[in-house]
């Protein structure tokens, strides 16, 4: 079998050992400890329901594990520094930003879920009509973002001030909740657009 084949054949065992790696190696000494396990804990949920899934024989495309697999690792480096303390230099110069973006992209990345969620309700023909293939995802996104920022309040709310602090990652911005949920939601539109472009050829084929 060629080597392209094999890694494609065994692309969620490979992400999973990878983030494995990430998650031991940077849970060594973090910057604030209480914020590590604030942000790592839904991140390793994530994986742990992923991998019971695959088991249970529920497996994604290799486009989609893909697409999931960028919070999971942008979380994991987020909750080692924090995410206002992220070294991302290279694309605040790049586009000329003030504010450390990282929190920004890593919540455009929830919305890459959406693309998984879709392929799920598209191969299984949970829905009847392509406009609810679009929105329910799109409206599913949008729900975990509200309730992440809940949470986020909840935690700030229940911690100690420094700590609240960084898992917020706010920076001083009023709107940031509101910012972060739109992030959430642009990375919806992005992920379900790339859906429909990728899979065109098996609507065609598809009374959906």
């Amino acid at each position: 079998m060629p080597l392209f084949a094999r890694l494609s054949r065994h692309l969620p065992a490979t992400l999973l050992v990878l983030y494995s790696i990430f998650f031991i190696a940077l849970g060594i000494t973090p910057f604030r400890r209480e914020v590590w396990y604030a942000e790592n804990i839904p991140i390793v949920a994530i994986v742990l329901a992923l991998t019971f899934l695959y088991w249970r024989g529920i497996r994604f495309s290799n486009t989609a594990y893909l697409l999931m697999s960028v919070l999971v690792f942008m979380h994991t480096i987020g909750g080692h520094y924090t995410f206002e303390r992220v070294p991302f230099d290279l694309f605040q110069t790049f586009f000329g930003f003030e504010r450390n973006m990282y929190d920004r992209v890593a919540h455009f990345s929830v919305g890459l879920y959406a693309f998984a969620f879709t392929e799920f309700l598209f191969r299984s023909r949970s829905v009847s009509n392509r406009s609810a293939l679009f929105f329910f995802p799109l409206f599913a996104i949008a729900f975990v973002a509200m309730g992440y920022e809940i949470i986020e309040w909840l935690f700030v709310v229940a911690s100690d001030p420094a700590a609240g602090t960084a898992f917020l990652g706010s920076q001083g911005d009023v709107w940031d909740a509101q910012k972060d949920m739109l992030s959430d939601t642009l990375g919806a539109l992005f992920a379900l657009g790339l859906f429909f472009f990728v899979r065109r050829p098996e609507f065609s084929k598809s009374s959906v």
